[in-house]
């Protein structure tokens, strides 16, 4: 299997290549920095990085594209006074259209796939029914992306692709905090296993990482 990681540099991307290299999978991982070693070069948000990564990649089947690149500029900003539209610009231009130029870039492919699989990293943050407040732009990214991924297993289920969003649970990142639930390693174990289940009897999902369903 083939397996493309975006944001593959730190956090749970790292850990999901790692956990794909130690599988034995072919598996690239982008990041901003230059090429090296099956780190490959990616802007997600810059459509001139999106085509020179499509053109790098061109012929190459994949298996399993994973969305992890995204970014969450707003945990301390105030509902009086914060949340400037420059963030939510940057939020949304990461998270949802970042997301949607990725699959858009490598869906050639995709198709060159027997069994073409998309994950996107949501999260919990993203859902409706459990709204709790604050963190309005990452929230909404989350939600719109979720949407997102929606929309694209109905437009591929007949091409046989499944594509899933996933909350990949409170993880000790940068991101997560050192309180949080669970290490890189659980949580990309976990995410492992959602993926391998993927599938288009599966498509449009929106899973824990430990398989239980999410709350849309």
């Amino acid at each position: 299997m083939t397996v493309l990681i975006t944001g593959a540099n730190r956090g749970i991307g790292k850990a999901l290549f790692d956990g794909y290299r130690t599988r034995g999978e072919t598996v690239f991982g982008t990041h901003r920095a230059p090429e090296e070693d099956n780190m490959l070069q990616l802007d997600v948000i810059d459509p001139a990085s999106q085509c020179a990564l499509a053109t790098r990649l061109k012929g190459q089947p994949i298996d399993l594209l994973v969305c992890n690149a995204g970014v969450n500029l707003d945990r301390d900003e105030r509902l009086e006074s914060g949340y400037r539209s420059q963030l939510w610009e940057a939020t949304f231009a990461a998270n949802v259209t970042g997301v949607f130029m990725t699959v858009q870039s490598l869906l050639s492919n995709l198709r060159l796939s027997d069994h073409p699989k998309i994950a996107i990293i949501g999260s919990q943050m993203g859902s409706s029914e459990i709204a709790s407040g604050g963190g309005y732009i990452y929230r909404a990214s989350k939600a719109a992306v979720l949407n997102l991924g929606r929309n694209l297993a109905m437009d591929l289920q007949s091409e046989g692709f499944g594509v899933g969003v996933y909350h990949p649970g409170w993880v000790r990142t940068d991101m997560g905090g050192p309180n949080a639930a669970i290490s890189m390693e659980e949580s990309a174990d976990g995410l492992m296993a959602r993926f391998d289940t993927l599938g288009p009897e599966t498509t449009g999902v929106f899973e824990n990482w430990d398989g239980r369903p999410h709350p849309y």
